[in-house]
């Protein structure tokens, strides 16, 4: 796309469903640009903005400048704050270090992250590599099968880059996958807990049966995910947050927003759940099925770089039907407690929280695990 300083106006987003929707947070103008970058003395003047992202959670536009092309994403005060996105930056920083091909995040006066108004800014110097799912929403699928090979393999590979990484998990900002209910001895006191640590979204579940519904999600915990070793994980790896080699290698990692400590068989399971499933259709009443060829794919990529055990495997597909439970409930939070949006919150509570976890126990689920995990054997 040619660079345009009026790309703003009619700008749209995706939405919970597959349709485009108006965004929450208004496009990055070409003033604001050089309003922040000028903070950046890397960047330099800023020439044009080529392309907004359509992500819905934060604002964000590829800029030209006099020292390179950037991407520039901005958040409101709320959500990330400069002291919580250095925690996401500590962590890219130090895959970094170790080799992992991660963006590089540009600092102004020493600071990774900018306040100004109501917004935190964040400037990444943009990573080589071709943007192939660019516009396609989150959570679909991948374009070639080789892809799912290869993104399993360069999971594996940030895994190992990561493995020293000592920082303590985030907080309980809104949109963070973490790893507290899952492993906790009594999952329902965890969630709880949860809850009741978020005012928002226990504003929003007062007068709903939610105990009881969540009771028959988590009845299917697994015993014995106590005991996996604590990782730093990407924990929403689909091939959208992917750039690609012309044979079909991944070229950069990015988008590292709900990155926290959870371990690597979550970050796996997450990645087959949001590559492997079309989510996305089940919204719009049609029945669905999974791809277990990606599924198959994202794990043997990643055992081929990262050896993975048998009994590795049967806690990962019995922890994939489970895995979406904590982010599902920090999205609720999102719109609930920042935006005061009760109707999407009901559509996260509702279709992603409860309908992903009813489906893994409907057939076509129960099928999908299984031709997985027959698929494994061979």
């Amino acid at each position: 796309m040619s660079g345009d300083p009026h790309l703003a106006p009619g700008h749209l987003v995706h939405g919970m469903g597959t349709e485009l929707e108006a965004p929450v947070w208004p496009a990055i103008t070409l003033d604001e640009a050089r309003v922040v970058l000028a903070r950046f003395a890397q960047a330099g003047r800023v020439m044009t903005l080529h392309w907004h992202s359509p992500r819905p959670f934060s604002a964000a536009t590829l800029i030209e400048a006099e020292g390179g092309w950037f991407i520039l994403k901005r958040h409101h005060h709320a959500l990330r704050s400069p002291d919580v996105l250095a925690q996401e930056h500590g962590f890219i920083a130090h895959l970094r270090a170790a080799g992992a091909p991660v963006p590089k995040v540009m600092a102004a006066a020493g600071k990774t992250a900018v306040a100004w108004g109501d917004w935190t800014y964040e400037l990444h110097r943009l990573s080589p590599g071709l943007d192939l799912y660019r516009d396609r929403p989150s959570w679909t699928g991948f374009l070639a099968p080789d892809h799912a090979h290869a993104a399993g393999r360069a999971l594996a590979s940030l895994h190992l880059a990561a493995q020293d990484y000592a920082a303590p998990p985030r907080g309980t900002d809104p949109l963070i996958a973490g790893w507290t209910i899952l492993p906790a001895r009594d999952p329902m006191a965890a969630a709880l807990a949860y809850v009741a640590a978020r005012p928002g979204l226990a504003a929003f579940l007062e007068g709903r049966a939610w105990q009881e519904e969540l009771v028959e999600v988590l009845g299917g915990v697994p015993p014995g995910l106590d005991a996996l070793p604590r990782l730093w994980t990407h924990n929403d790896w689909h091939p959208s947050n992917l750039l690609w080699t012309e044979q079909g290698e991944v070229a950069a990692i990015f988008d590292f927003g709900l990155a926290t400590q959870t371990c690597a068989l979550h970050d796996l399971a997450t990645a087959i759940e949001r590559c492997a499933i079309p989510w996305l259709e089940m919204q719009e009443c049609a029945p669905i099925a999974g791809d277990v060829a990606a599924a198959l794919g994202l794990i043997r990529g990643y055992g081929a770089v990262r050896a993975l055990s048998p009994s590795e495997i049967d806690m990962l597909l019995a922890l994939l039907p489970l895995v979406h439970v904590e982010f599902a409930l920090s999205e609720v939070d999102y719109f609930a407690g920042l935006l005061d949006d009760r109707a999407q919150a009901a559509l996260a509570w509702d279709n992603y929280l409860m309908d992903h976890a009813r489906w893994f126990a409907s057939g076509a689920g129960q099928a999908f695990l299984a031709d997985v995990r027959r698929g494994m054997a061979l």
